[in-house]
């Protein structure tokens, strides 16, 4: 490793490297992390199945990625500013942060769909494509402010008022 590379974040949590010499395992491969992002990417996914089946296509434009997309952004953007608020990313913080935040979120939402969506009105409109594409991505912008602001200037301070770490 070179001077000016940091070492990979460790998992506290992690269990000992099986000669129990070592350092602790990566975070990205203790067994216990993995299996977080895996339920929560499962969960996420049929999620996002059930939104799909549920929500129709409006006008060619499929409405269920968008609004997965958007949705899941504002989510994952009140979480991590929740959590941020929590400290230090170790224990049960790092353990959402990867079940609901990597897996789940990352299972819910969709940018290949998107893109696929986004090709597939290219060929049929390719203004509406365009407007599709930078539109989800510009309102998943916002909606990801909005969560963040929705956090720190909101619940944040209810919690402090009730005397909860925020």
């Amino acid at each position: 490793m070179n001077s000016d590379e940091e070492p990979p974040l460790l998992d506290e949590d992690a269990a000992p490297a099986p000669s129990a010499v070592g350092p602790p395992r990566p975070v990205h491969l203790a067994p216990g992390n993995i299996a977080l992002v895996f339920a929560g990417g499962t969960l996420g996914t049929a999620l996002r199945y059930l939104v799909v089946v549920v929500v129709p296509t409006w006008s060619q434009l499929p409405l269920a990625i968008v609004t997965v997309n958007i949705a899941g952004a504002f989510v994952l953007a009140a979480l991590l500013e929740l959590l941020a608020g929590h400290g230090n990313d170790v224990g049960w913080s790092r353990r959402v942060r990867l079940g609901v935040g990597t897996g789940m979120l990352g299972g819910f939402t969709t940018y290949s769909s998107l893109a696929m969506d986004t090709t597939a009105l290219a060929l049929l409109s390719p203004g509406l494509a365009v407007g599709y594409g930078l539109g989800t991505v510009v309102v998943g912008a916002v909606a990801s402010i909005l969560g963040i602001g929705l956090v720190r200037h909101r619940l944040r301070p209810l919690l402090l008022e009730r005397g909860r770490p925020a």
